[in-house]
């Protein structure tokens, strides 16, 4: 029994709950304490030791009987009770049913009169075939399990098949009440063996994840590629969001607290002293404003569009430390998403902004937007207006439109561009990196959650590039 529960330990760690070793060792000395013989009192000892939050509880819930068992009772067979006469007219049926349906569905309806379960081989080859190598995610096992029962024959071909098995009984003359038995046998066999598939690609899962090496530290994390996150990455990525805009938003306070002291105004003491023959007994001081005015043009295409994701969330935590942020998306053309963070929370607006701009097959198209920008937003900039583009510089072999980024330059302060390809590939394909290049103030390499938010923290730089 031991042994059986430092496993369920280790599948409990292995769907993401968090058991250090002393309360597994707390867990094994709550069991032998309270032994085994009550389940439900074993079951609620596990529950104390290893279970911390409310999160963690449905996962336990769904793990425990794979483990410790369902407790239900087995197949019985559905023939029994059959006299001669039925047991007959039972053979004729499903031998003219192996013709229709083939031998595989015959045997598999052989197996539910019979109230045969699956070996423990045959869930291993089910399981196989149904792609077990592949699973990645403890939500994964839902799919296995369902290409596992159509492996089977548990799927709509079977209810066919035992519709017209009933049918063919009743037109051969077998009573009514027999046929209803048989039927409900039947139908708790096949639901026993649904549950077998259920929990053996349950059980199939756990041993992949098992297998999986242990999940990156947050530091790690913050140091992996864009393109190489899992689902699994991303989930706990946007749960570290917050505290970075936290870090980065005590950071900016700090130095606008630094550079919000008076300095002197040289131009205005000299005038406001004409009057004593230039000696300066009155001095004028003006105060340094560092906080930022930022348009932002965040590229949503499947290649770049974590990083904008990551981005955008920043840079709406990190507004009271921004004058005014206007943002647009773009693929194939540019939108204006500005009007969605006025409405929403940052992380609420994220998902919306990513759920109505969804990747496509359609190519980017920078030039465009760049042109789409000039046409329709100009207004959006100022002599005092940071622009910031997130994305790699790939235009799919279309116009750059030079022109349209010099005319962007000249009217802002200062273009910025964050690029979450590695350096060696701008300009390489389809990428018009390089030609871009030239006309940034800067351009910060962001491939990953690091980089990227060390080139947001100097935006609240002296300096500012």
């Amino acid at each position: 029994m031991d042994e059986r529960i430092v496993r369920f330990i280790r599948a409990l760690r292995a769907t993401g709950v968090r058991v250090s070793v002393a309360e597994s060792a707390d867990a094994l000395r709550a069991v032998e304490q309270v032994g085994v013989m009550d389940r439900e009192i074993f079951k609620a000892a596990l529950r104390t030791a290893l279970v911390k939050d409310a999160r963690s509880l449905p996962v336990f819930e769904e793990l425990f009987p794979l483990f410790f068992g369902l407790g239900e009772p087995p197949m019985m067979p559905a023939t029994g009770g059959l006299s001669p006469r039925d047991q007959r007219l039972l053979q004729q049926a499903l031998q003219a049913l192996a013709r229709s349906f083939g031998p595989q569905m015959a045997e598999l309806l052989r197996r539910l009169l019979e109230g045969q379960p699956f070996t423990p081989e045959e869930l291993q080859a089910l399981a196989r075939y149904a792609g077990s190598r592949h699973i990645r995610e403890w939500a994964d096992r839902q799919a296995l399990a369902r290409w596992m029962q159509r492996g089977a024959g548990l799927d709509e071909r079977l209810e066919e098949m035992l519709r017209a098995l009933l049918r063919m009984l009743a037109e051969a003359g077998m009573d009514a009440n027999t046929i209803r038995q048989l039927e409900e046998r039947m139908r708790a066999n096949r639901a026993a063996l649904l549950r077998q598939i259920q929990q053996a690609a349950g059980m199939s899962a756990l041993e992949r994840l098992a297998e999986r090496p242990p999940e990156p530290s947050e530091a790690e994390l913050l140091e992996r590629p864009f393109h190489a996150l899992t689902p699994t990455d991303l989930h706990r990525m946007r749960q570290m969001v917050a505290r970075l805009a936290a870090r980065l938003r005590t950071r900016a306070a700090l130095r606008m607290k630094r550079g919000d002291g008076r300095r002197l105004d040289a131009k205005a003491t000299l005038r406001a002293n004409l009057r004593h023959a230039g000696v300066p007994f009155d001095l004028r001081f003006r105060r340094r404003h560092l906080k930022p005015r930022l348009v932002v043009l965040c590229d949503l295409s499947t290649s770049v569009r974590h990083c904008s994701e990551f981005f955008l969330h920043l840079i709406y935590l990190l507004q009271d430390q921004i004058s005014r942020t206007r943002s647009f998306v773009f693929i194939d053309d540019l939108r204006e998403i500005t009007p969605i963070f006025a409405e929403e929370r940052p992380e609420e607006a994220v998902r919306r902004v990513l759920r109505e701009n969804p990747p496509g097959y359609y190519n980017t198209d920078l030039g465009t937007s760049l042109a789409t920008f000039c046409r329709s937003h100009l207004d959006a900039l100022d002599r005092k207006t940071t622009v910031i583009i997130v994305g790699d510089g790939r235009n799919n072999y279309n116009d750059p439109r030079l022109d349209c980024f010099e005319l962007i330059r000249r009217r802002a302060k200062r273009i910025l561009w964050f690029n979450p390809e590695p350096r060696a590939l701008w300009g390489t394909g389809d990428s018009d990196m390089l030609l871009y290049a030239p006309l940034c103030a800067a351009v910060h390499q962001v491939q990953n959650l690091a980089e990227l938010t060390e080139a947001i923290d100097r935006l609240f730089e002296r300096g500012g590039a």
